[in-house]
């Protein structure tokens, strides 16, 4: 396992280097760890770079002082891509993890070369269901929530054919530190990256499952609308999660918006 200090908050990260410099950085969802990223990872090893590491609050990394606002997350990932000495990415963030995404290129645009936004938009929820669920957690505990969003997570077909799995999953959530999710739900509940998305300059994918409960398709296709020559697409047999629930769907069209860039870069060069 890899950890590191970042400003004085350890963060648990899995860096995986290729002879590509360009590295993919993965950022995960709410309640989740990195762990939901593997079978993506393990398609791409070989030739493909990868980041993928625990935000504050989740996984094996410090919750540090919560509440949070998404440019803390920005902050860890920033000094996190410094240290290791990662000069170009392309960023997968899900859910929040978009959010933090859309943070990064705001703070550091001349480091992206693209951006892939899974499940995710320029503005997620509402202030009242943010603070009604932050209210929940820190009265009753994750149990209190856990199987409303496991129903939005995964599909109907993963909670009956994949039981073993789900249940691996619920744990996640359940054992999630409460002062994390709190935090990061306060994060999402302040965070309205409307302009940053109007702004982007490089390509994007938007990308949603077509049975995601948490951001439906429409919601994703919405935040596409607003970025300049960005691309849309929908993955079948998906909820909130796609990464999990269809991984080798989601590897290839990384690859391919992975090819895209270096076909356009060849043709400008």
């Amino acid at each position: 396992m890899q950890f590191i200090d970042i400003g004085g908050t350890t963060l648990h990260f899995s860096h995986r280097p290729s002879k590509a410099s360009r590295h993919v950085v993965f950022i995960n969802s709410l309640g989740t760890d990195f762990r939901i990223w593997t079978d993506v990872v393990e398609r791409l090893a070989g030739n493909v770079s990868t980041l993928a590491y625990d935000k504050r609050g989740h996984g094996l990394s410090d919750i540090g002082v919560s509440p949070y606002s998404i440019e803390d997350h920005v902050d860890d990932l920033v000094g996190l891509i410094d240290r290791l000495g990662i000069r170009q990415v392309v960023l997968c963030g899900l859910s929040v993890g978009g959010l933090v995404a859309l943070g990064f290129y705001k703070r550091r645009p001349e480091m992206v070369d693209g951006i892939l936004l899974c499940d995710t938009a320029h503005k997620i929820g509402t202030a009242e269901g943010w603070n009604a669920r932050i209210a929940t957690v820190e009265k009753s505990g994750m149990e209190a929530i856990t199987d409303g969003i496991l129903k939005v997570w995964f599909t109907p077909a993963f909670h009956t054919q994949r039981k073993a799995e789900l249940a691996g999953y619920r744990n996640m959530l359940a054992r999630q530190a409460v002062a994390g999710y709190a935090g990061t739900c306060a994060a999402l509940r302040d965070a309205d990256y409307t302009q940053t998305a109007r702004s982007l300059s490089v390509p994007a994918l938007c990308l949603a499952g077509d049975q995601d409960g948490s951001t439906p398709p429409d919601l994703v296709r919405s935040m596409a609308d607003l970025i300049p020559g960005s691309r849309f697409e929908v993955v079948a047999n998906a909820g909130h999660i796609p990464c999990v629930e269809q991984p080798e769907a989601l590897t290839g069209l990384i690859r391919t918006f992975l090819s895209d860039i270096s076909s356009g870069e060849s043709r400008n060069g």
